[in-house]
């Protein structure tokens, strides 16, 4: 693993920009995993800034989420597509037929898993896989579990990343307890992976990526096993490293 230590969440969202938009450059048909929630924000920020000043295109990209909430449509204001479109999307040169996020209506579950999995293949799957990492050392949905799922799959969301993911509903009660995720086996076949994460809250978590046992039940463990992987991180975030 590579590791950047920024020194706060702006120096760090800067940083991933610059990565991603190297990997843009290098490739103007570059595959894009990418990630939703608090931590890719104002990485999606600069690169909104960075297309706009015409220093990185998206106009032949194609980008791959990793995981969409269960029972939400595209259109509703917590669903992931919703939050692409509204924090990246919206405000790029990108084709959006060429964006993809999981179906969180779908009515048949295990089908929808296997296309977009085939889907990721026949793309030749992802140049980059930007991730966050949760509390509890989740990716993507990969929650802990003494088993983890190779494929894109249903998986029921823990307590812990429920009441995480609140901040972003009026009511806990609102969160969806269920969504579509892509499994371990698809991000660690990406070419290359990013992880971000700031703040003191996600310090033990990044000090068990980086150096900890690789144990299921520690899912980010499993990315010491890839063959190139950043890891960038604030300071806070880095505190027990």
């Amino acid at each position: 693993m590579k590791l950047i230590i920024t020194k706060n969440y702006e120096e760090l969202s800067k940083k991933a920009a610059d990565e991603m938009a190297d990997i843009i450059k290098s490739n103007p048909k570059a595959i894009l995993g990418l990630a939703t929630g608090g931590s890719p924000m104002g990485m999606y920020k600069e690169l909104i800034k960075m297309n706009k000043e015409g220093k990185v295109d998206f106009s032949n990209v194609t980008t791959v989420n990793l995981d969409e909430y269960i029972g939400l449509s595209g259109d509703h204001p917590q669903s992931y597509r919703y939050f692409m479109n509204e924090n990246l999307f919206n405000h790029i040169n990108i084709d959006k037929t060429n964006t993809y996020v999981p179906n969180g209506l779908a009515k048949n579950i295990e089908e929808e898993c296997k296309e977009y999995d085939a889907r990721i293949t026949e793309l030749g799957g992802t140049d980059v896989q930007l991730l966050g990492i949760g509390n509890n050392g989740h990716i993507a949905f990969n929650e802990p579990d003494n088993e983890l799922l190779s494929g894109t799959h249903l998986t029921k969301l823990t307590e812990d990343t429920i009441k995480a993911n609140a901040r972003f509903f009026e009511s806990i009660d609102e969160v969806p307890t269920q969504a579509l995720t892509m499994g371990l086996g698809g991000i660690m076949r990406s070419k290359k992976i990013i992880v971000i994460a700031s703040g003191e809250s996600k310090a033990e978590a990044v000090k068990a990526m980086v150096s900890g046992k690789i144990s299921t039940n520690m899912p980010a463990s499993m990315l010491q096993m890839h063959r190139n992987v950043t890891v960038i991180v604030d300071e806070a975030a880095a505190k027990l490293l």
